[in-house]
């Protein structure tokens, strides 16, 4: 694959940048999860992209380079696995990730968490989750074993997709995120039994998400799109409910939007061990589960059992 040409049209900028087509995109994908670009022209390519922006088809190309070379998990008979992706961690207030996640298990419904993290500025989401008592698995096979006993695993991205964690790993020394980040969240570890949550951080890239979920669960597939809190899946306290489920190709608004904050407090417990305290204080009916998780939970839950 001939790499200058491709940079000559996807470099141009935000308004002169040309778009590729989802073969190319898919072609240039693989090279890049496959180590086959050469670090100049990666790094080229990254930032061109970066600046660009990610269109449909690119994201659906990417989309399935990335899923030609992701491991499959096995998931338990019943209700579809819910895939929490964390690539983040806290920053100024409590990751209530991990709560959704226990809150589904407890109903029944499986999670994998799956991600990777690399940010000193923030506290570790891998941290916290060993707080709790869940164990990282190793492999996909015990991931599938804790899926099965429990309900709910954890696995790093390596384990998944060696190639696109080694993309993400890319960030400290870039200084920027790049595509892999963005596509990371739409990875499905478990085809036709899974339902993926796809936490975005800025509202371009709940159009640019929005346009590519018709065609990512058109055979039988499902997601959530929702705002992300601190760039984790779940939903932010206070602010109005985004919350659009997509089954077969076909999107519904889950909970409706409304026009106004509500007024919840915001923990500042970041420190695993704190956290980890205050998500235990909630699952025991020490501390009320704010409305915000309860409304994503139900959302999940409806999802998975359909």
């Amino acid at each position: 694959m001939q790499f200058a040409p491709l940079i000559k049209e996807i470099g141009r900028g935000s308004k002169g940048a040309r778009d590729m087509d989802g073969p190319q995109a898919e072609t240039l994908f693989g090279a890049i999860l496959d180590g086959q670009v050469p670090d100049m022209e990666l790094g080229a390519i990254l930032l061109s992209l970066r600046i660009k922006g990610e269109s449909a088809a690119e994201v659906a190309g990417f989309v399935r380079a990335m899923q030609a070379r992701t491991a499959a998990v096995e998931v338990p008979d019943g209700p579809r696995c819910v895939l929490l992706p964390t690539f983040n961690g806290a920053r100024k207030q409590a990751n209530l990730m991990p709560l959704v996640a226990l809150l589904l298990a407890r109903a029944g419904v499986p999670v994998l968490i799956h991600g990777r993290h690399d940010f000193d500025s923030r506290e570790s989401p891998f941290a916290l989750l060993e707080a709790l008592g869940i164990p990282l698995a190793g492999s996909t096979a015990e991931a599938a074993e804790h899926l099965a006993a429990r309900r709910l695993a954890c696995l790093p991205l390596a384990a998944l997709n060696p190639g696109l964690d080694r993309l993400m790993a890319l960030r400290p020394r870039l200084g920027v995120r790049n595509s892999g980040h963005s596509v990371a969240k739409l990875l499905d570890a478990a085809p036709g039994r899974s339902v993926r949550v796809v936490a975005v951080t800025h509202p371009e890239y709940l159009d640019s998400m929005g346009q590519a979920l018709p065609g990512l669960t058109a055979n039988g597939g499902r997601a959530l799109l929702m705002r992300a809190s601190e760039g984790e899946a779940y939903a932010h306290l206070r602010r109005p409910a985004h919350l659009i489920g997509f089954a077969d190709g076909q999107a519904s608004e889950l909970h409706a939007a409304e026009s106004a904050n509500i007024d919840w407090p915001l923990s500042g417990a970041v420190e695993a061990a704190a956290n980890a305290a205050l998500i235990t204080a909630m699952l025991d009916g020490r501390e009320v589960v704010p409305p915000r998780i309860a409304e994503q939970v139900c959302a999940l839950t409806g999802l998975a059992d359909h």
